[in-house]
């Protein structure tokens, strides 16, 4: 069961003090959307509370590997990796279930390091919203694929031949959930119990996929509840001598994963709905309408912060669940922008071009501030797709990123993407991209070595 929220940090500090366990865990997410954090003796952690704490900035400047890049300048070598301050979010806290009921509580970046913090970023971005008068109303949708391997298992079989917890493609499989009965459990229980609740589980397409939908929330604790998420569900797994991956695309032969984003607008005087409108076609408002036109003309600057790795683009071909242009549709999952509609309270749009491995903080962030400047900016989106997306002609300037590296050219070249996140966060996000791909090119595959080595 789900404890109630918690206030303020003295409520917290009561609340750990009241508890068995002497030791609390503190964290924060990285640039990569991992959580990096400590065990914090409950005395500690009172003073953190209310003064914030040091962390080795190094967490700034670790690729997903822990290799230090060599092309940023948020920490280094020559900086001698001094601590970060990190203030501690009193309202994050809950309680592991299955760590004897032990607190967590998340952390942001403070001082300098606030510039590239994920969690800051968003929250900005939100800042903006909260002061054009809009409430934005998130839920995330994760896939991700279920192994019966070990973490030694995995690298010893050099990630081949992996065992899929389930065979063949069987979504919505009762069938199939029930003989992972015990795993479902302790996802729900778990979930329910750390404020993470979820809509729905369900079997998805594919061989050991399993989806699962977050309930709504307003966007700083729908990213939170999101980022958690996939961190206890690995967790879980590894307990079970399982393993879960939430990477964009694991197999060629496997649909890849999707991080879907559903996200409203209401108005903060009334609670009432910015994208729904009575009488208009589809319920679409003029808001909904430039909220779409903002993230349709913005989606390719935008797209690797939904789309944040190498293998992410291996996600994004045609044919596989997942949009290749900026283009949209009426309840069409061929397209990168999904309108559904409904009732004032239910009509939204589903924001499908990330995949499970990106940063929900980031990938919300781009989301939020692209349709925000469409309302600004009265921008007209072209006409809905009907049909299959793959088909129908879009201009080239709508066309989505075919790489990382494109991509994150796109994103440092934006100037809306500057004006909303800062120059500090786009420079540093873009050099840990360009990390990355000068990382994979060193790298010779399977693919390279069947196709040239005995033929060129």
């Amino acid at each position: 069961m789900a404890v109630s929220p918690v206030n303020d940090a003295a409520d917290a500090e009561s609340r750990v003090r009241a508890g068995a366990n002497e030791h609390v865990k503190v964290g924060v997410f990285d640039i990569d959307g991992l959580l990096r954090g400590k065990f914090m003796h409950r005395d500690k952690f009172a003073n953190a509370l209310y003064e914030g704490f040091g962390f080795c900035d190094v967490v700034l400047g670790w690729d997903s590997n822990d290799q230090l890049y060599d092309n940023t300048q948020q920490t280094g070598w020559d900086t001698g990796f001094p601590d970060a301050q990190i203030r501690v979010l009193p309202e994050t806290g809950r309680r592991i279930p299955f760590e004897d009921n032990r607190w967590l509580f998340l952390g942001e970046f403070a001082g300098d390091a606030e510039a590239v913090c994920p969690r800051g970023v968003l929250r900005r971005v939100l800042h903006r919203a909260d002061e054009m008068g809009y409430r934005v109303n998130v839920g995330f949708e994760y896939e991700f694929f279920v192994f019966a391997e070990t973490p030694h298992s995995v690298r010893e079989k050099n990630y081949r031949d992996l065992r899929p917890v389930t065979p063949g493609s069987s979504g919505y499989s009762l069938l199939r959930a029930g003989g992972l009965d015990d795993f479902y459990t302790d996802i729900l229980d778990t979930c329910t119990a750390m404020d993470i609740p979820l809509e729905g589980v369900h079997e998805e397409m594919g061989a050991g996929v399993i989806e699962a939908a977050i309930a709504v929330t307003d966007g700083l604790a729908a990213a939170d509840r999101a980022a958690l998420f996939k961190t206890m569900i690995k967790i879980l797994a590894q307990r079970r001598g399982l393993m879960a991956t939430f990477m964009a695309k694991w197999s060629a032969r496997e649909a890849g994963q999707s991080g879907h984003i559903h996200l409203s607008l209401t108005h903060k005087a009334d609670g009432s709905s910015v994208f729904h409108e009575d009488g208009a076609e589809h319920g679409m408002s003029d808001a909904m309408h430039h909220f779409i036109g903002g993230q349709q003309k913005l989606l390719p600057e935008m797209t690797v912060l939904g789309a944040p790795t190498v293998n992410s683009y291996s996600r994004l071909v045609p044919d596989q669940w997942a949009p290749t242009d900026a283009n949209w549709g009426i309840d069409n999952r061929t397209c990168a922008l999904r309108v559904i509609p409904g009732a004032a309270n239910s009509q939204r749009l589903e924001y499908r071009v990330p995949g499970s491995d990106a940063n929900p903080y980031l990938a919300l962030a781009a989301a939020i501030a692209s349709g925000l400047h469409g309302i600004e900016q009265e921008i007209a989106p072209t006409s809905p797709i009907v049909g299959n997306a793959k088909d129908a002609e879009i201009p080239g300037e709508l066309v989505l990123p075919r790489t990382l590296s494109d991509a994150t050219t796109a994103l440092s070249r934006s100037t809306t993407a500057r004006a909303w996140f800062g120059d500090t966060f786009v420079d540093h996000f873009a050099a840990t991209r360009d990390w990355e791909i000068r990382a994979f090119r060193k790298h010779v595959s399977d693919w390279e070595l069947a196709r040239y080595f005995e033929i060129i």
